[in-house]
């Protein structure tokens, strides 16, 4: 395996890792109390889409949080 292949397989894992974790968050705030749901299914949806929304976000933060770590190296050679 490659390098490019291997760095891949961890970006996948990392975000889906944060979808299902802010998934999981999501659903303990009960936005159905707080939103007007006239459709279930829209508002099952919503929750979904709102969780790979934030899922990605915090993946991304993560995964660039990490390669700047990873970068600070070369600035002490």
């Amino acid at each position: 395996m490659n390098l490019l292949g291997i760095q891949a397989l961890l970006t996948l894992i990392c975000y889906f890792f944060f979808i299902f974790i802010s998934f999981w968050a999501i659903q303990g705030i009960h936005l159905e109390r707080i939103l007007h749901v006239s459709d279930p299914n829209q508002f099952k949806t919503l929750i979904v889409l709102l969780s790979i929304g934030l899922g990605y976000m915090g993946g991304s933060f993560f995964l660039e949080l990490i390669n700047n770590i990873r970068n600070l190296s070369y600035l002490l050679k």
